[in-house]
């Protein structure tokens, strides 16, 4: 059974259930827990719904994807991509579920879009486009930074959040700490902070604010809008600190 979020649903992240229901007094049982999460039920065998989930988190993770490599192919061409992605989704309600560029991380995405891909006989290249881009991107910023200071070796680099989403505390595949490892093989000294992971190798924000000479947003807390920066070089993909997406 499938729990569906209603049309309009203000949910944002509406639960889905997977399980095979051989028999229509299993289907009524499941039928009859579903419900105190959402008003309807989807009925599908074991494979549909395993396919379901697979094809819904691929599907996720490629928007992500498309997101992040039009922010690359408009930061090569020296164009502001705020002013571009206001441009697509403004009155344009086809665009309106684009999303804006950032880390696509964590424990379901990339990991379904893997499976999907090696479930499938004949390779998914769609699927594996969006992994290249989508890991590629920590390596996309430390190669830019790279260029533009001729090199990061000396420099100190703080990171603002590392989980791999928002006012969360789960840094399960984070490309927080992918980046962290690349500025370091750089030659970076790397400073990191989140207000909600549990990590002893994490310091402050007051201290990565002091000590850093560039600041990379890497998850866009809440805790971290309005900072009193300065004039820090900020890369903010995601166009969380309110100045626009930041390279």
């Amino acid at each position: 059974m499938l729990p569906s979020a209603p049309s309009g649903s203000p949910r944002a992240t509406p639960s889905r259930s997977c399980g095979p229901c051989p028999s229509d007094a299993a289907a009524a049982r499941a039928d009859a827990l579903f419900n105190h999460l959402t008003p309807r039920t989807i009925r599908t065998t074991s494979k549909e719904a395993e396919l379901a989930k697979l094809f819904t988190n691929t599907w996720r993770y490629m928007k992500f994807a498309v997101a992040n490599q039009f922010f690359m192919i408009a930061d090569q061409a020296g164009i502001d991509y705020t002013n571009v992605l206001n441009a697509i989704r403004t009155d344009y309600p086809r665009a309106a579920d684009l999303p804006g560029p950032g880390f696509a991380a964590g424990p379901c995405l990339f990991k379904d879009t893997m499976q999907l891909a090696a479930f499938t006989s004949d390779h998914f290249p769609l699927g594996q486009a969006a992994m290249q881009v989508n890991e590629g991107l920590p390596a996309y910023i430390v190669a830019a930074l790279e260029r533009r200071y001729g090199g990061l070796a000396g420099k100190t680099v703080g990171i603002l959040g590392m989980a791999f989403k928002a006012e969360s505390d789960d840094r399960r595949a984070s490309l927080s700490y992918k980046l962290r490892k690349l500025l370091a093989w750089a030659g970076a000294r790397v400073i990191c902070t989140d207000p909600y992971v549990a990590d002893e190798r994490l310091t402050t924000l007051d201290c990565v604010l002091e000590e850093s000479e560039i600041l990379i947003l890497g998850a866009p807390h809440k805790a971290y809008r309005g900072l009193q920066i300065g004039r820090k070089d900020v890369v903010d993909v995601w166009g969380a600190l309110g100045q626009g997406i930041a390279l």
